[in-house]
């Protein structure tokens, strides 16, 4: 994991080109063509244009189990107002013809960053590990069809069915936190589109020989708000959004038709069901309420299932990254949000035996900001500190890549690990597409039960082969191998597990201060009233790298040299607080099962 620091400047420069050259969904050109160089000079088999503009790199490394880590691409038709030095000025036109601005506003510059800084990360290690990685990166996310569309050209059936699929999601939780939660931890979304259908006029001459519909739509709009106030019981959650109207070219003239689009999350699929039956019902009742010509036009446009988290694997890799980064750092959610992503299409989710995968989300917002936040709760902080898709939505860009990073890292070794020396690897995880999860039985497969289940002592959830990773050796000393001695095992006079590189980092100093060292202030305190940025980047800000060019394959490890580093030492990586200690076992039953009777 030293590695962090060699990566870290790289990335970093990636991250701020992204950000200020943000392209829009389905149009992510120069951000894929900048992935696919750089996996191919970490020595990845690189294809493009899988479901439009997304990328797969596949690294063959051995027996072992197949990992597939996502992220996204596309941005946001979002003016920013963050005030960054390396805010993004770009405009873009939407697929109905629209100019509008453009923004990183849900942190998938992050996303994207983090993702190829780990499988160079991982490319540079391949001593340490044993299976196949495949990093995809996904177009449409914002428009929730991109994971579907990458299925549907081909992905698995091309590449290969993973074992597991990995990702993380940016979120406004305090930066470098990660977030798990078993079972749904993001709601679904459906986007419906209403036609209203009336009888052109003109408002001065004889107004009553047309149907007007914007008067129906406005209806419409006021009386859709009751759907989940008076029809959706008070135990459930359910927003609904009417985001999109059109309608019209003059003011005087009425026009012959109104357009909306609605959209709806909620966390059951009940209750997505009877709203979308509510919407029809009402936009019907108000047309012919109001004698339009025809009846209007009612159209799901996309529906986004749950993100549903397999519980044990949810389970096994908060352990892992809770062994890595410490419990200061690790929380567990306790309710799912609303929000929606496409995800959870890469699980198949209704094949007969779908793909396990596990989302966490990545805390962003800088401390400051946390602490200035109004509220006594974190609840309260998290309503009204910027979150995603707002326009000044700024993450803390070093915290939050630093434990991107070591968070993807640790959730791909916690599968991809194995002993030392060539050959072995750690997880059974190559026979659980074959294993079919019933509700009698356990959800993980006997190939798994090493890796995912307690044994008689009460031990970890890790696998023996998992050992190298996660647990202590015989003498109580990390059996982590020699190369990782520096960063995870006890020194000879009972120091700090850490590097002496890392102790200003990981220690509290005598006034009982933070246990971040003097280095990190940068990372977490204002300068000037700016965000949280480096004076070293100040030559990157200013003249940013081109757009990369190069090869589309190759055996070139690292990235592009068009990516100039910032200048200045490399901070730390995220560190865990205190000594190493085993993973934690899980609980005898998840807390937030998916499971009936619980309703979630």
């Amino acid at each position: 994991m030293r590695l962090v620091d060699e990566i870290f400047p790289l990335v970093e420069g990636f991250y701020v080109d992204l950000h200020r050259n943000p392209e829009l969904s389905h149009q992510e050109h120069r951000t894929s063509q900048a992935v696919a160089e750089w996996l191919s000079r970490a020595g990845y088999e690189v294809t493009t244009g899988i479901g439009g503009t997304g990328v797969v790199g596949i690294l063959r490394n051995g027996e072992g189990p197949t990992v597939l880590l996502r992220c996204a691409m596309d941005a946001l038709p979002l003016a920013e107002q963050t005030g960054l030095p390396y805010a993004s000025t770009a405009r873009g036109t939407t697929a109905d013809g629209q100019e509008t601005p453009i923004m990183h506003a849900a942190g998938h510059d992050a996303h994207t960053a983090c993702l190829v800084g780990t499988a160079d990360l991982l490319s540079s290690s391949r001593k340490h590990w044993s299976g196949t990685l495949m990093v995809v990166a996904q177009p449409g996310q914002e428009t929730l069809d991109g994971a579907e569309a990458m299925l549907a050209d081909g992905l698995y059936e091309r590449f290969g069915r993973p074992d597991i699929v990995l990702t993380q999601r940016v979120g406004p939780q305090p930066a470098g936190m990660i977030a798990h939660r078993a079972g749904v931890i993001l709601g679904m979304s459906t986007t419906v589109g209403v036609r209203i259908f009336g009888s052109p006029g003109h408002g001065g001459f004889q107004p009553q020989t047309g149907v007007d519909p914007v008067v129906i739509a406005a209806s419409i709009i006021t009386r859709l708000q009751t759907i989940v106030a008076c029809e959706v019981n008070p135990s459930e959650m359910a927003v609904l959004t009417t985001g999109v109207v059109r309608a019209g070219t003059k003011a005087d003239l009425v026009p012959d038709e109104a357009y909306l689009e609605i959209n709806t999350r909620c966390l059951n699929e009940r209750v997505a069901d009877r709203i979308y039956a509510a919407i029809e019902r009402v936009v019907k009742a108000e047309a012919a309420a109001s004698a339009a010509p025809r009846e209007p036009e009612v159209t799901e446009i996309r529906r986004t299932s749950l993100i549903r988290n397999h519980a044990q694997h949810t389970r096994a890799v908060s352990s892992a990254h809770r062994a890595y980064f410490g419990d200061a750092y690790v929380i567990d959610l306790p309710e799912p949000f609303a929000v929606g992503d496409d995800f959870g299409a890469f699980g198949l989710p209704d094949d007969p035996e779908p793909v396990p995968y596990v989302m966490w989300l990545l805390g962003s917002t800088p401390h400051d900001v946390w602490s200035a936040a109004p509220g006594a709760t974190p609840f309260d902080k998290l309503a009204s500190v910027p979150g995603s898709h707002s326009s000044q939505f700024a993450p803390d860009r070093e915290a939050t890549l630093r434990a991107g990073i070591a968070a993807l890292t640790i959730g791909a070794l916690t599968y991809l690990g194995r002993t030392s020396g060539p050959g072995r690897a750690t997880s059974g995880l190559a026979q659980i597409a074959s294993s079919r999860i019933t509700e009698d039985e356990s959800t993980q497969s006997a190939d798994m039960e090493a890796l995912l289940a307690d044994d008689d002592e009460g031990e970890s959830t890790q696998s023996a082969d998992m050992e190298a990773l996660l647990a202590d050796d015989d003498e109580g000393e990390s059996t982590q191998s020699a190369d990782m001695e520096a960063l995870l095992a006890d020194d000879d006079e009972g120091e700090s597990t850490q590097s002496a590189d890392m102790e200003a980092l990981l220690a509290d100093d005598d006034e009982g201060e933070s246990t971040q060292s003097a280095d990190m202030e940068a990372l977490l305190a204002d300068d000037e009233g700016e965000t949280t940025q480096r004076a070293n980047m100040a030559e990157l800000l200013n003249d940013p790298p081109p757009p990369p060019r190069g090869p589309t394959q190759g055996p070139q490890t690292g990235p592009a040299p068009s990516f100039r580093p910032p200048s200045g030492p490399p901070l730390a990586a995220p560190p865990p607080m205190g000594p190493p200690v085993d993973a934690p076992p899980p609980p005898e039953t998840p807390p937030h099962s998916d499971e009936p009777p619980y309703r979630y």
